[in-house]
């Protein structure tokens, strides 16, 4: 079942499946990790859901809900 990277659960792998933003941002995402058939895993939820940190490829990355929840990914 396809979500948002932000409803997944701490210690949940992620398999991204797209990317839905647009210009810079998604420039960004795709160049920290965030690309299509990539392997997270969710390391870390902040209080209020408003920030969580993903181990991307070896590489802890903090995104807030406002940016991750434009990432949807599939529980492998």
């Amino acid at each position: 079942m396809e979500k948002s990277i932000c409803d997944f659960k701490v210690g949940d792998f992620i398999e991204v499946v797209s990317v839905n933003l647009l210009g810079y941002q998604k420039e960004r995402m795709l160049s920290i990790g965030f690309t299509k058939g990539a392997i997270i895993e969710v390391i870390r939820i902040g209080p209020n859901k408003n920030l969580t940190v993903f181990d991307v490829r070896g590489a802890m990355i903090a995104l807030r809900e406002e940016e991750s929840k434009f990432i949807y990914g599939r529980k492998i």
